[in-house]
């Protein structure tokens, strides 16, 4: 008898007719002879529709509060769903985040979770009933609510899937599996059969909206197994694991878009050690993250550097710079924001010579000029004029020979979380 842990986004479990789907799905899983864990996000657009109730009362809601309120979406969700498999005959019961066992720091919007005390979904199920829990939350020591952010929910099915030594935790979407890129985009696109850990952390960090960065971080360090499958339909989903054999004459797996981008530019910097540190030092004490850096060459001992940050950050890393302006002096600040990252990722391009430069080749034929490059061993991400973003997607996409001509499931609106 199997342990799995099955988590089901706000899209799959969007309405009444949706929610009975899902039971029924789980119990299909339970009919097979396995024990079921579920982790379920807020129904739909609930959590929007909080937010904007919020904002009406009030433009800066505290942090606290908000997360009061929108814990309360996927509470709604697993009481819901459960009792939904009771109207089907089976025996389920719902917890919330801290029922669960989940203990986070205290970051309102953003905490991480500190441990689980997995004792009471264990009891549950020594009793034979399928546990749902409440994903995107938790709580202190000191018994305040907290969220987890943006994929929480993912982040909590992986975490608790560990916690719990599930022999595979399923994350059901509304596409069925991991794609070469945005099917919605590329009609073209390949579903893949696996993925390593890594290939799938550098797509998710770079825009690819299957699973979030914090979820295949945890899966990696706990090696728990992945599958990405479509709550929509029963086809076989993609696998996501430590290693995974490289389909012939594939040397790049997934092409990934970020177009919540910008570019802030400091110009004319004293050419003297220490800057950079003071600079980015000071981002990160305010609490803004910075994906690329380049510097340029210096003249007359002054050197202009350039970073990329997401668009919802740009005033306030701008404001940051400002500030800094009173201790280290430079000429100008300029920003950007009609950019977008692409990128490429593969594990074999460690041993492919040129695989870099047939991509600036790709984006020179398309008109594109390229502003920003960054690489590492498996990745190539260039910033760009956001310009005509799926043509160029296409044709990096034909480049690399990842075309098919199975056509792409997508069942349903994007899950948030």
């Amino acid at each position: 008898m199997s342990l799995y842990v099955m988590k089901f986004g706000g899209s799959s479990v969007g309405d009444t007719e949706r929610m009975k789907r899902v039971a029924g799905r789980i119990a299909d899983k339970q009919d097979e002879g396995h024990r079921c864990v579920v982790v379920v996000s807020a129904m739909g657009d609930t959590t929007d529709d909080l937010i904007d109730t919020a904002k009406q009362l009030n433009g800066q809601p505290p942090a606290r509060e908000m997360d009061m309120l929108m814990t309360t979406g996927e509470q709604i969700s697993v009481a819901l769903l459960s009792i939904a498999l009771h109207g089907i005959g089976r025996n389920a019961v719902s917890y919330t985040g801290w029922q669960a066992g989940f203990r986070t720091d205290e970051t309102h919007g953003r905490a991480r979770i500190n441990e689980i005390d997995p004792r009471r979904v264990l009891a549950s199920l020594e009793r034979e009933q399928i546990v749902i829990v409440a994903g995107f939350q938790g709580m202190t020591v000191d018994g305040e609510i907290t969220t987890l952010g943006r994929g929480g929910s993912d982040t909590t099915a992986v975490a608790l899937a560990a916690a719990i030594q599930a022999d595979v935790c399923e994350i059901y979407t509304d596409v069925d599996g991991i794609y070469s890129t945005d099917p919605r985009i590329v009609k073209t696109a390949r579903k893949l059969k696996e993925i390593s850990y890594d290939e799938m952390l550098e797509l998710a960090n770079l825009g690819a909206a299957v699973l979030h960065p914090r979820a295949v971080e945890y899966a990696k360090r706990h090696q728990v197994k992945l599958v990405v499958r479509s709550s929509f339909n029963h086809n076989e989903g993609t696998v996501v694991k430590e290693e995974t054999s490289m389909e012939q004459g594939i040397v790049v797996s997934g092409i990934a878009f970020d177009k919540n981008v910008a570019r802030v530019s400091i110009l004319g910097v004293p050419d003297v050690p220490g800057v950079l540190a003071q600079v980015f030092g000071k981002l990160a004490e305010e609490g803004v993250n910075v994906d690329i850096i380049v510097q340029s060459g210096v003249q007359n001992e002054q050197a202009d550097f350039s970073f990329t940050v997401s668009l919802d950050e740009l005033d306030r890393a701008k404001e940051v710079i400002k500030e800094i302006h009173k201790t280290l002096p430079y000429r100008e600040v300029t920003s950007e924001d009609n950019l977008v990252k692409v990128s490429i990722v593969g594990a074999g391009m460690v041993s492919h010579p040129g695989v870099a430069a047939q991509m600036f080749d790709v984006l020179s034929k398309e008109g594109v000029s390229i502003k920003m490059v960054s690489t590492s061993e498996i990745k190539v991400s260039c910033v760009i004029e956001s310009g005509n973003l799926p043509s160029i997607i296409q044709a990096l996409h034909t480049a690399y020979n990842l075309d098919t001509t199975e056509q792409a499931f997508v069942g349903g609106p994007k899950d948030r979380r």
